[in-house]
């Protein structure tokens, strides 16, 4: 058990983690098993939340196989269709290192992951025990050289669906509005394509702005007393921005 800190969603009150360590030949079972009831990957460590007297983070997770996009979200996918994506291997760059602080300073400056260094990038992105890799987002490459990045996603392969660890994107690009909804809609594609019947966003706490946005990806379902169930969470407006990352809740303080 983690000790209590500050919980990063809802003010004044503390937060608690649950862990285990994701070792051995049975590791990716392991956590597969464990992120059927909730449990998220940070690195080589299998956690959830697990707080006195609160219940407010829910795990949720898209029915890809079911899933239509809207409006708003078609226009992203037409107005982001030329952007190269590309499968890298979990190795982390120093072009990522350097769109994940920019991210950070324009949408987190305060976050738990706000004083991370290239090290404890690589850690994130290199240490996985499971089938991980990197996406990488890139505008079309002038003749000869290489597209400018502009998101990336930490995403785990599970047995029944793709693990959305943590994702960043350039955050003040305003001729490209709209990537963190991008990279989420190309990420419930890729389910799709693969026959894997969910993409799992983490947790949602009713009530917290910053996490309404996961709400937009219907149907929804989310983790209850009696199992998975789907649920009708209240409408969220999408706003002219991107959203922010699906991912932890920074870093894993034991």
């Amino acid at each position: 058990m983690t000790s209590p800190s500050p919980c990063p969603y809802l003010p004044g009150r503390t937060e608690r983690k649950v862990f285990t360590e994701l070792k051995g030949p049975n590791a990716i079972e392991l956590n597969d098993a464990l992120g059927r009831i909730g449990f998220r990957r940070s690195q080589s460590v299998a956690y959830r939340p697990n707080c006195i007297g609160c219940s407010a983070c829910v795990s949720v997770r898209v029915v890809a196989g079911a899933f239509k996009a809207n409006g708003t979200q078609r226009r992203l996918l037409r107005r982001h269709a030329d952007l190269e994506v590309t499968t890298c291997k979990p190795w982390s760059t120093d072009e990522q290192f350097d769109l994940l602080s920019r991210y950070l300073t324009a949408r987190h400056p305060g976050g738990g992951m706000a004083d991370m260094d290239e090290i404890d990038y690589a850690d994130m992105v290199e240490q996985t025990p499971v089938e991980s890799y990197v996406i990488e987002y890139r505008e079309p490459a002038p003749e000869g050289g290489r597209g400018r990045l502009v998101g990336a996603c930490l995403t785990d392969r599970q047995a029944d669906g793709l693990s959305m660890i943590y994702s960043y994107f350039d955050a003040e690009d305003e001729v490209r509005p709209g990537l963190g909804t991008f990279i989420i809609l190309d990420h419930i594609r890729r389910a799709q394509a693969a026959g894997l019947p969910y993409v799992y966003l983490g947790y949602w706490v009713e009530g917290a702005k910053r996490m309404q946005y996961k709400t937009r990806f219907r149907p929804i379902e989310q983790l209850a007393q009696g199992g998975w169930q789907r649920f009708e969470p209240a409408e969220d407006v999408e706003a002219p921005s991107a959203p922010p990352a699906p991912g932890n809740h920074g870093k894993l303080v034991r």
